[in-house]
């Protein structure tokens, strides 16, 4: 991505590379530090090792062979001895994903509670609110009970990235950590941000918590708000099998999240067992002819008199190319727009029965989308909410900057913004 410093790279014995995060030291060497007060936490009176090793790193792959260089490394995730007073503020932006509450209370009461913190300010309606809107004081109290609801307490909204506007108010509210919660096109923004700052030579941490519901990061073992929404998709699934089981030659389709990656319809679809046909946008399909969509439908019905179609809003992009309008138009995160492929194919399957089959078909459409991104977390997201928000606190009060957190290979580890840059263009697949 232009305008991203070159990743910061450690190598050791055996081909070992650890691709570090910035720290602010990097480019501000007489910043002082603070003794971490973790010990005295009450909380931890019984833990053993309150700290990480300064050498700790998390290995990208864990299968390797008996003759391989041991490969690329990221900085483990977790509390260090030394730390630096605050004032912090959190952001959302972009769409809507389970857990998002969940984030912000943690960072809050982690801040608070574990290491004092207790200047902490929510920006109003995502990137544009730092320079548009007034700003929400934080406290445990405020955020109490947020993560019980959906959506983000903070609101949000999409663009509005506005590089100079954004670093003059971080600078004049003497905010010294930044919190950035989103998608891809933030995570952009984020690295913009950093780069702005680094290049002021402010004492500012970015820190970035990705978030998308598709769990689409190949780095990370999962997003936030993944398990929620496959758990959620089997009431839209349910419901299909329900409807298409009720009449003669019933079909239920139903569309779930997923632009370029069908892991929510594919975990979902495997969860369920009532689905006949998953369709995924890393896996092409046609139509017409031997092999292709309708013959296998014509097939399943004969077979079993109903069925249930589950589509990733992502797939089928290859036959959509000559009818969508708007392939080149984008939201304001940058995201590519896409035609209903859910629409788009309920009405090819009862247009081809109609004509071609003459065979009478009830074919039932669900999108939940919109009502699967706006519950809360379940349990399962709760706990992951937690451990990466006090993962990206813990990063921020070490001095670490300019990076996202995350758990690799089952550990949480702080990845740099370079590689998130690298892995938006499909660069970091190996």
């Amino acid at each position: 991505m232009a305008g991203v410093s070159q990743i910061k790279t450690v190598t050791g014995e055996g081909g070992y590379v650890l691709e570090d995060v910035p720290h602010l030291t990097d480019y501000i060497p007489d910043l002082p530090t603070y003794r971490n007060q973790l010990p005295d936490n009450p909380a931890y009176s019984t833990v053993k090792e309150t700290f990480v090793n300064v050498d700790d790193a998390v290995a990208q792959k864990v299968v390797v062979h008996n003759n391989s260089p041991r490969g690329t490394h990221f900085r483990r995730a977790g509390p260090r001895q030394k730390s630096d007073e605050v004032q912090a503020c959190i952001v959302t932006c972009g769409g809507l994903c389970p857990g998002l509450n969940t984030v912000i209370r943690e960072i809050v009461c982690g801040l608070y509670h574990i290491y004092g913190v207790n200047k902490v300010l929510g920006i109003d309606g995502g990137y544009r609110g730092f320079y548009s809107k007034n700003t929400i004081k934080l406290t445990p109290k405020v955020v109490d009970d947020i993560h019980k609801r959906g959506g983000t307490f903070l609101g949000t909204s999409r663009g509005g990235h506005d590089k100079s506007k954004i670093v003059d108010s971080i600078q004049d509210r003497g905010i010294n950590q930044v919190y950035i919660i989103g998608g891809d096109g933030t995570q952009k923004g984020a690295a913009l941000i950093y780069e702005e700052i680094r290049r002021r030579g402010l004492k500012v941490a970015v820190v970035g918590v990705p978030e998308t519901i598709d769990n689409d990061i190949p780095v990370i073992d999962r997003s936030f708000g993944f398990d929620t929404a496959v758990e959620e998709a089997q009431r839209a699934i349910n419901a299909a099998h329900v409807e298409a089981g009720s009449f003669e030659n019933g079909i239920g389709l139903v569309k779930l999240m997923g632009r370029h990656s069908g892991f929510i319809a594919m975990h979902a679809t495997l969860a369920s067992r009532d689905v006949d046909c998953c369709l995924i946008p890393e896996s092409p399909f046609y139509l017409e002819g031997k092999g292709g969509l309708f013959e296998f439908i014509k097939r399943r019905l004969k077979e079993n008199g109903h069925m249930v179609i589950v589509v990733a809003e992502g797939a089928g992009e290859n036959l959509l190319t000559k009818y969508l309008q708007s392939m080149d138009l984008q939201d304001a995160s940058g995201n590519n727009l896409h035609r209903d492929v859910g629409l788009w194919i309920s009405q090819k399957i009862n247009d081809h029965f109609a004509r071609e089959d003459k065979m009478a078909i009830t074919l039932k459409y669900i999108d939940p989308t919109y009502m699967i991104r706006a519950v809360p977390g379940n349990a399962s997201d709760n706990v992951y909410c937690t451990l990466l928000a006090h993962s990206a606190v813990h990063g921020a009060m070490a001095g670490f900057t300019g990076f996202t957190a995350g758990p690799v290979n089952g550990q949480h580890c702080y990845i740099p913004f370079e590689v998130n840059s690298f892995m938006s263009q499909n660069k970091y697949y190996t």
